[in-house]
């Protein structure tokens, strides 16, 4: 259609240009801050151009709002180029058709060309109306991108399970991951008594194995995991080391520790030379750098004394353990150094963010949210199935700032306190990775509407637009082992496999299903990696290079190359061998998103229309 046809003649957006405002640090939102978005390289088949190209050819907009927007300026510019009134009397603040445009327009249309303008504008503005009158007034914009995306996900990840056994398994990973669950119900079926009584048998045997895995119960005003410990390594009253830990071998800490706002260090070597503390290293070393101790009058004691607490409550598991953490809160801080960003947030966005890195998965048990709702664990009693250990790693990170010498946030006032511990927990909460969707939504509905408007800056003026970058930055962060060197990224695979595997242990002897990528004899590494790079890391990554163009390309590349050497290691058969050379593998690079756009029959109206 010619109105998203339009969009292809936009000039590229404004360079990063942050309209500098006040740097305050009393926790109220600096006005008038802006960063670049959307300046896709031409060069690159990205993510988001071979999605477009499947489902609306050579447009470049796929959230449903911002086509909304798209079409409505061009039925703007049109009735412009018709009635020939000049845009500056219709509005000064939007721009009309732009120059080449009006070049191509003779001084008087001719009736067959005003025709068929004519038509194609009442097109477009039918097709407007059409979305807007069957969008439900309760679902926002970003919701409207989100099913969108969901389905789209689905139907490619309904071929590739088709293509074998492994790919099955990891498109159920896939989904029961990183899409929000839906509420499954039970259908009654007539039964006779002797099932019944079997139904009964299994249920009682389930329910006994259960009640011996769950952990003793505690009062519900009390949070499980939290500790009070006593340092051995205690430096009360002495000077602060100059890496916040006392270690043998502080020179060659040193030398690591130089590259701590440079992206891919390697958190397993400052583990070994730390004396095994790696978060207290990498934290302390941020925050004494960016001067936010000063800032906030933390005293250095007490930021060690925390730290240590923290690193101290994570448990001894192969991924979620404070090396994690650190890798985390280290990656967060590489990104707000980010140029696009220089400026844009507070110093107290900026420890908020870092804190949350820190804290993000304190006391992970080593087990998924669904685990833990499975076995009807005290966390998933505690908190309702929502969010499990998200919301558990907030409480019992907040529970140790109580505890006495930790209050690293004792100086702050009210308000910034407040403040802090609100974007402290929609950030944490954001690292649910059922949320995954939502956020990529948000993001890619945020930019492209930004786009569309022409401004060439994408203000963030309000808490809503700043909480949802800050989010969607440290889910970046949360999901960047794919985007490190490739010797790292490997490492951190052999944990993350080993912890699923682990898991699998623990339902099969409870006699639970085994969850997806989690069962021993069945491991698909190599292929799993590549799936997860191609349909959930690499468009989380893509969206955000677009939001800070050109400042994330070299970890693209190495996220691209990092895929391709995982495809370069899947065994094949000699079968899969004969078939890929014919048809080419199910996720070979340059075919990895082709989306059918036949719509479905129970699909909603509203849905119906977000496909458009």
């Amino acid at each position: 259609m010619a109105a998203r046809e339009v969009l292809s003649q936009q000039p590229a957006l404004a360079a990063v240009k942050p309209i500098r405002g006040r740097l305050n640090v009393n926790g109220t939102l600096m006005k008038n801050l802006s960063t670049s978005c959307l300046r896709v390289p031409g060069e690159r088949s990205t993510f988001w151009k071979r999605l477009q190209q499947a489902i609306h050819g050579d447009e470049l907009i796929v959230t449903p709002f911002a086509q909304i927007l798209a079409s409505l300026r061009s039925v703007r510019n049109n009735h412009i180029l018709l009635t020939h009134v000049s845009p500056a009397k219709a509005n000064a603040r939007r721009p009309g058709p732009s120059v080449s445009t009006q070049q191509q327009q003779p001084d008087t249309i001719q009736d067959e060309a005003a025709h068929k303008m004519a038509e194609e504008t009442l097109d477009e503005l039918d097709w407007c109306l059409d979305q807007l009158e069957t969008i439900q007034t309760h679902r926002s914009v970003s919701d409207m991108a989100t099913s969108k995306f969901k389905r789209m996900l689905n139907r490619e990840l309904g071929q590739f399970s088709e293509s074998s056994k492994s790919g099955n398994q990891i498109s159920d990973y896939i989904v029961s991951t990183f899409l929000d669950k839906q509420q499954e119900m039970d259908i009654p079926q007539i039964r006779t008594e002797d099932d019944c009584m079997t139904a009964i048998d299994k249920k009682a045997a389930k329910e006994e194995k259960n009640e011996k895995h769950r952990t003793v119960g505690t009062k519900m005003t009390e949070i499980p995991g939290v500790r009070r410990l006593e340092h051995t390594n205690s430096i009360v009253g002495t000077a602060v080391p100059k890496y916040g830990v006392e270690t043998p071998h502080e020179k060659q800490l040193g030398t690591l520790m130089a590259n701590v706002n440079t992206w891919g260090l390697n958190v397993f070597k400052i583990n070994e030379f730390s004396n095994g503390r790696p978060l207290t290293t990498v934290v302390y070393t941020i925050l004494q750098g960016r001067g936010l101790l000063h800032e906030f009058r933390i005293p250095e004691t007490t930021l060690i004394s925390f730290l240590m607490t923290l690193e101290d409550h994570y448990m001894r598991v192969p991924y979620h353990n404070y090396m994690h953490a650190a890798d985390v809160a280290q990656s967060i801080n590489v990104l707000l150094l980010t140029p696009a960003l220089e400026n844009v947030f507070t110093d107290l966005e900026i420890l908020a963010a870092i804190f949350s890195g820190a804290v993000h998965d304190v006391d992970h048990p080593g087990v998924t949210n669904q685990f833990l709702v499975n076995t009807s664990s005290e966390l998933a009693l505690m908190y309702n199935d929502e969010s499990v250990l998200e919301n558990h790693h907030l409480a019992v990170a907040f529970k140790v700032l109580q505890q006495e010498g930790c209050d690293i946030f004792h100086s702050l006032a009210r308000k910034q306190r407040l403040t802090l511990r609100k974007m402290s927990i929609d950030m944490v909460l954001a690292t649910d990775m059922s949320k995954h969707m939502s956020l990529l939504a948000d993001l890619k509905t945020m930019t492209e509407t930004k786009k569309v408007a022409g401004s060439g800056v994408l203000l963030l003026d309000n808490y809503t637009d700043r909480i949802q970058v800050l989010q969607n930055m440290v889910h970046c962060a949360d999901l960047s082992n794919p985007t490190k060197p490739l010797k790292l990224y490997q490492k951190w695979t052999a944990r993350i496999m080993e912890e699923f595997h682990q898991q699998g242990d623990k339902e099969k002897e409870l006699g639970l299903d085994i969850s997806p990528m989690c069962d021993r004899q069945n491991a698909t590494i190599e292929k799993s990696q590549v799936g997860f790079i191609d349909y959930i890391v690499h468009p989380l990554w893509e969206t955000w290079a677009d939001l800070v163009h050109p400042d994330a390309q070299d970890i693209l590349i190495t996220l691209e190359d990092n895929r391709d050497w995982y495809q370069s290691q899947i065994p094949q058969s000699p079968s899969s061998v004969a078939a890929n050379n014919s048809s080419g593998d199910g996720i070979s690079k340059g075919a990895k998103f082709k989306f059918d756009s036949t719509l479905e029959e129970d699909e909603s109206p509203d849905e119906r229309a977000a496909e458009r």
